[in-house]
């Protein structure tokens, strides 16, 4: 996988940290402190340009008020979920809706459909956080990488392919809560991305999918397994 330049960390479940050309430091989905999966050595976060939040459930967006006030980073995601994070102390908002695109720390993002629920447990409330939302970001080197959240397959993911051709797929693939591997293997036919990036797999026992099983469903398509914590570029 040549990320020419990018430099790429699973931090476990559904969160990454992107190093872009540029040296500018995204996190998606920011749930590190409290993350199981996430190494010791990264539940610091050192520095944050920018926040992608697919949505409003804690085991994504656990740590989002806190980077974001810290390292004064602008958080990213759909109108309702922006307004909650505001409203908890972050300044800088950057508020989009699916199908719009805007470029945040150098980074081009596209907010894309998903198809998952979406309430804020804030305290012994739930907020309604807005829909789930996947991100398709494009590098400035060109490389395109798509965040699919938390979602089940949808046939609009050859819409995406159609239109943003991501050559990076990054999919839940653990079943109960999102896709298991075979509806995983089912997306990967429809988006044809030449790399698919496993996540929200193994972090609980109930998320009982691997990414062997999707291999093995999904034979023309490079699986690659991250381990958490360790940097590809």
């Amino acid at each position: 996988m040549d990320l020419k330049g990018i430099q790429l960390t699973w931090l476990g479940h559904a969160s990454f940290r992107i190093e872009t050309p540029g040296g500018k430091t995204i996190y998606v989905d920011p749930w590190v402190m409290g993350n199981p999966m996430c190494p010791e050595k990264d539940k610091t976060v050192k520095k944050a340009d920018a926040l992608l939040c697919t949505h409003g459930h804690g085991d994504h967006i656990g740590d989002a008020v806190e980077i974001a006030i810290k390292h004064n980073a602008v958080a990213v995601g759909i109108p309702e979920l922006c307004a909650w994070l505001k409203k908890k102390g972050v300044e800088q908002i950057a508020q989009m809706n699916k199908g719009g695109t805007q470029t945040v720390a150098g980074v081009r993002i596209t907010m894309v459909h998903a198809d998952h629920s979406c309430g804020i447990f804030d305290g012994d409330q739930v907020i309604y956080g807005g829909e789930a939302v996947g991100y398709v970001m494009e590098f400035e080197n060109g490389v395109k990488i798509y965040h699919a959240g938390d979602t089940n397959v949808f046939g609009d993911m050859q819409i995406i392919r159609d239109l943003y051709a991501p050559e990076i797929a990054m999919l839940p693939i653990g079943d109960l809560y999102t896709m298991s591997p075979r509806e995983a293997a089912y997306a990967c036919k429809l988006l044809k991305s030449k790399y698919v990036i496993p996540m929200h797999f193994g972090t609980f026992p109930l998320l009982t999918g691997r990414p062997s099983e999707l291999q093995k469903l999904a034979p023309d398509v490079e699986v690659f397994e991250m381990t958490p914590g360790v940097t590809i570029s």
